[in-house]
Parts: structure tokens; sequence; C-alpha cells
């Protein structure tokens, strides 16, 4: 898993150099497969098809731009100056699986989006430090929501992360929003995807576009999503999706 991650990391910073005002979203998706095939791994989420999807997941990453939550499918879009773009990368060596994803602004960020980017990656590391052995998940998606709630912004029913190994998507589910000390325990050995999604708004509610995956805020507001896979040890918590 942890070469699979660092596949991931690898993929996720080529994308993030290869962004700028003019770019397809298609041409970051082919970034992101040429640099999975040059490592011998295998895209996670082409063709991924889970049951609540009507389609199969037609593309190697997820590209959601300013509304855009998660999913969101790579297409002719050409990013313009100052979007907010977050990039979601998985990749499979070996039969298991890493689980990461970035926001980035193109060219300059405004103030407001430098910070939407600033407290949900806060949110991710408070999150992470959560993820140790005897504690609970509610620990770890408490963490998550109360870094948006000091910072006003909303947190999206539904959205939140998930188990990882042989499987992209396994048990349990990691919620991101959720009470400290309930929940399962945390035992030695799991591994698991942990993934804010803030948006600028204050609400929790989501839609889905007919292409039955990207997923956008429903006020419109700006969403910002930071990712990693991380293993649960008795020396505290180790962030596979690094390079």
């Amino acid at each position: 898993m942890r070469e699979a991650g660092r596949v991931v990391a690898r993929a996720l910073r080529a994308v993030r150099e290869a962004a700028e005002p003019g770019i397809p979203l298609a041409e970051l998706d082919a970034v992101a497969a040429r640099c999975i095939k040059e490592a011998g791994a295998r895209p996670s989420f082409l063709h991924y098809h889970p049951s609540w999807s009507p389609t199969p997941y037609p593309a190697t990453i997820c590209v959601s731009v300013n509304e855009g939550v998660v999913h969101g499918i790579p297409d002719g879009r050409v990013l313009q100056e100052g979007d907010v773009v977050s990039v979601d990368c998985g990749a499979e060596v070996g039969g298991y699986h890493g689980d990461a994803a970035i926001t980035f602004a193109v060219g300059t960020a405004d103030e407001r989006a430098q910070q939407l980017m600033d407290v949900t990656h806060t949110a991710l590391e408070r999150a992470i430090e959560q993820a140790r052995p005897g504690a609970r998940m509610g620990d770890v998606s408490y963490a998550i929501m109360r870094t948006a709630r000091e910072a006003g912004y909303g947190v999206l029913r539904g959205c939140g992360g998930h188990g990882i190994g042989t499987r992209m998507h396994e048990d349990p589910d990691v919620p991101n929003v959720g009470r400290p000390g309930r929940g399962l325990r945390l035992r030695e050995g799991l591994t698991i995807a942990i993934e804010p999604m803030f948006h600028e708004g204050g609400g929790d509610a989501a839609e889905v576009l007919p292409d039955g995956w990207s997923v956008v805020t429903a006020d419109g507001s700006r969403a910002a999503h930071f990712e990693h896979t991380v293993a649960i040890t008795a020396d505290g918590p180790v962030v596979l999706t690094l390079p």
C-alpha cells in the first residue's frame, strides 16, 4: 500500500504541475494516466462501478472545479485563472490500493479560496492525528467537523472517507461528522482513507449531476477536498500517500 500511495502522490504532483489556464480537464487525466502506467501500476478509478452509480467511472482521476466537490469527470472543460480545483486519484500495486486528493488554485487564489483550502487541509491533519489504536472513529470524524464549524464552513451530507486495502472502498465508513468517543474502536493494522470536504456555504446539501457521478454543492459555493490513505500503527498514524 505504501508503494501504491507513492504512485498516487507522484500522479497528483504531476497533475498539479500541469494545471494552468487554458488546459482541458481531459489533459490532466491523461497526465495522471501516463504517470500511473509508467510506474507499472493500475488506476483504481477507471471502470470502477459501485452499486449506487448507473455507469462505470470513465476516467483515471476525478477533477472537481469550484462548486464541484468530488467525483467530477474530467472532460473538455478548460481551466480558468483562479479556478479552485480538487483532484482525487487512486492506484493499485500488487493488489493493494492507495487513494489521495488535493485541492489547489489555478494561477493565483483569492483570499477566500486560500482560506478554504488551508482550513480543509488543517482538518485532514487534525483527523490523522486522531487515527491511533484505541481511539474511536468518532474522534477522527469530530476533528473534521469541529474544524469546519470553527471556520463556518459546510460539510456535505453523505460525503466522507472509507476503509481501503485490497479493494479501493472497504469497511469501515469514515464520516466527516461525528461525536468523540463514539463509533468503531480503531485497531493496529487498519488502513483508512480520511477525506474532509468543506464548502464556503454553511449547509449540508449536495446535488449529483446528470452524469451520475459529479457531486456539486447545492448552493453553488466553492468546495475543497483533501485526502490521505493512513495506516493505524502502534507508533501512531502513518500516511501512506506521501511522495
